[in-house]
């Protein structure tokens, strides 16, 4: 708009100066707006295994994107062609197969929980697909609120690490892992903030001041990569990057701004890597507090070298910007600088005792075997090659192998592993979505994550004119912008194959928002063919935003549908999280010793969550507590029965049979189901031995 200022008339450039100042503001506010929804959820849901703050948070996802969907209807904004439509059926016959799965889940509770999480991300795509659809020209905001959103986070866990007295007292771990609880998640999220902060250092529009605001960033998700120690991050950033720098004109800029950041950065990650008390655990909180304070004022150094280089590096090249010629070079250079490493990285391989094949031979040992050592929580650890990654796999695996057709049912891979396991340890997830796929939802589960990959990379070609019957179509603003929140899909997806980052809302959220504005613009073709058109009157920006929302009864009906749907998988999404409200209320009216009360707001729990043991051993408990020894077996044999895989459930009855109603032969039975589902348990064996000797001291 501002470029036609100078070609319309005196007296129309105030109105067009005011309909650029609407744009700068709309622009800032979608930019702020999408920046804080993600640090929210972030913060909301932290690593999405706490129950209460995991279900609020994706209630707002859920509400949210049935706003937004319902918004684009009002504004008759969902008309075909529905881009991206293909990817959210996708999306949403997997989220309708995880419910279906808790007909057969060994641990259905928990194949509930999934299911909410699941109907969340169909929100969160949805809501994207339908922000696209309101503002499809403001893609910029859309990155500038990624990357704004990934920096505020990634801000937050360093300011954990400088003032660890106020916000990390009693962290034990030297890696960072805050909000999320998990270092992983945090590496994750320095790393889907590269690419965004990488397209505003290297654009060639904007102000030379605010591009220069990406240098900063980049050294501050820089340091925080290092300090969360993630592999996993590192290496999905590495692959998103190889993809950016390989279909994204901007490489010198680009370039510069990323080698300027890691080069600032080294210094600060090897000071604190070098003191005990930033890199080494059980460290006391002075110590901490001390390095972390000097840590801070190092970032502040960081930030003031990195801000006046983007400076001066932008406002040189506004003024002398280089050849086309030099670009060319230079970005072949770059490239070849690129293809180099790997190449270096083999030689120096080779020249190491052993050679080449006796390093990837020992390396592949270490990353394959169940029984590796696994590294420490130390810096040494991102130059290790061992993992525990291997012997979850093996047990994702061996549990795909019992069911491979619907797998064990969703999240029960918890529950499902202990009957293979070989450690103590308890393990929630696989630690890789394919692999946890198959386990939890066998290949029917596999074949539908798969489809909805597909169907998004098909959108994705379309959209971002990769497709071979698009070559040669120009490099635009918006496709540049296109390919980096594309980059942005690659780095989660890469990560979500060797961690249950997909599990992390606050990860996925970032994911499913690029994933949706990608998959729901246009073809390449269609957009250069529309470039030129001018706006049709009903959906002139200008018109009064009454007389926009003054639409045909059926939209305001399927608005109304999408709300009422959404507030019915919210009012469903709840029910754990009152089921446990009241399963508190009953132990605290048990310790007033009421136990009519107690009992009914157990019975309360149960009614809204009837896939839950807990409720019927509460049940229990206040039946034992009465003197009902009776009614207390009768229902820790229906906690049993109605979930037969559950180790605790065969323990806690065998425990009574033996301990109370003096059962031996009983809990013999009971342990003996126990010990089957976890024969890696030392409490089931001596549980087990101990109702033997019992036994057969009776006959």
């Amino acid at each position: 708009m501002s470029a036609l200022a100078g070609s319309v008339s005196p007296r129309a450039r105030p109105r067009a100066r005011a309909l650029d100042r609407v744009q700068v503001s709309a622009d800032t506010a979608l930019t702020w707006g999408v920046g804080v929804a993600v640090a929210a959820v972030a913060f909301g849901a932290d690593g999405g295994l706490r129950l209460e703050r995991t279900t609020w948070t994706e209630v707002a996802m859920i509400l949210a994107g049935a706003a937004l969907v319902a918004g684009a209807v009002l504004a008759r904004r969902i008309a075909p062609p529905l881009y991206g439509g293909t990817a959210l059926l996708a999306l949403a016959a997997l989220a309708f197969y995880t419910a279906l799965s808790i007909k057969w889940s060994l641990a259905p509770a928990d194949s509930w929980l999934e299911t909410n999480r699941t109907l969340a991300y169909v929100a969160a795509l949805a809501g994207a697909l339908a922000l696209v659809r309101l503002v499809p020209d403001r893609w910029a905001a859309m990155i500038n609120g990624i990357g704004l959103g990934c920096v505020l986070v990634c801000g937050w866990a360093l300011v954990t690490k400088v003032f660890p007295e106020w916000f990390a007292a009693d962290e034990t771990f030297a890696r960072l892992r805050e909000p999320f609880g998990y270092w992983n998640a945090v590496g994750l999220m320095a790393a889907l903030g590269v690419p965004p902060l990488l397209w505003l250092a290297a654009r060639r529009t904007g102000s030379p001041a605010g591009n220069a605001l990406a240098w900063p960033g980049l050294g501050l998700l820089a340091v925080c990569m290092m300090l969360s120690y993630s592999r996993g991050g590192l290496l999905a950033l590495a692959i998103g990057l190889a993809f950016w720098f390989a279909v994204v004109p901007l490489r010198l800029r680009a370039a510069t701004a990323l080698i300027a950041a890691a080069l600032a950065a080294a210094p600060v990650v090897a000071w604190a890597f070098a003191r005990d008390a930033l890199s080494v655990e059980l460290v006391p909180l002075a110590a901490r507090s001390d390095a972390g304070h000097d840590l801070g004022a190092l970032l502040l150094v960081l930030v003031a070298v990195l801000l006046a280089c983007g400076l001066a590096v932008n406002f040189l090249a506004a003024q002398r910007p280089p050849s086309p010629r030099a670009r060319r070079f230079a970005g072949r250079g770059l490239l070849a600088g690129l293809a180099a490493v790997p190449v270096a990285v083999l030689i120096a391989v080779a020249a190491s005792p052993g050679g080449l094949s006796g390093q990837v031979s020992d390396g592949w040992d270490k990353l394959t075997n169940p029984a590796a050592s696994t590294p420490g929580n130390t810096p040494d650890r991102l130059t290790a090659t061992s993992s525990v990654r291997a012997r979850y796999w093996s047990e994702a695996w061996d549990i795909y192998q019992s069911s491979k057709l619907v797998g064990a049912g969703a999240g029960s891979y918890v529950v499902a592993r202990s009957r293979y396991r070989t450690d103590r340890l308890v393990v929630r997830h696989a630690h890789g979505y394919a692999v946890q796929t198959l386990a939890d939802l066998g290949l029917i589960g596999l074949g539908l994550s798969l489809l909805v990959g597909l169907a998004w990379v098909a959108a994705a070609l379309r959209a971002t004119g990769l497709r071979l019957r698009d070559r040669g179509l120009p490099f635009d603003p918006e496709r540049i912008g296109l390919l980096t929140l594309s980059t942005v899909v690659i780095v989660f997806a890469a990560h979500s194959l060797i961690d249950w980052t997909w599990y992390v809302p606050g990860n996925a959220v970032v994911g499913l928002l690029c994933a949706g504005w990608v998959a729901g613009r246009p073809g390449m073709r269609a957009r250069l063919a529309a470039a030129g058109a001018t706006v049709a009157p009903r959906d002139d920006p200008r018109r009064p935003w009454r007389e926009r929302l003054r639409r045909p009864r059926p939209s305001g009906i399927a608005a109304l549908g999408v709300i009422v749907a959404a507030l019915a998988m919210s009012w469903a999404a709840l029910q754990p999280v009152l089921a446990a409200r009241a399963e508190e209320a009953a132990r605290d009216k048990l310790e007033l010793g009421d136990f009519g009360a107690a009992a009914r707001e157990a019975r309360t729990a149960g009614d809204r969550n009837p896939l839950s043991l807990e409720p019927i051993w509460l049940l229990a408990f206040i039946a034992d507590a009465r003197g009902d020894t009776r009614a207390a077996a009768r229902e820790l044999e229906r906690a049993a029965i109605r979930q037969p895989a559950s180790t605790e459930a065969w323990r806690r009855l065998g425990r009574y049979r033996l301990s109370v109603l003096g059962d031996a032969d009983g809990a013999v039975e009971a342990f003996r189901a126990a010990y089957f589902l976890d024969p890696a348990a030392l409490e089931t064996a001596s549980d087990l031995i101990e109702a033997t000797r019992v036994a057969r001291a009776k006959r």
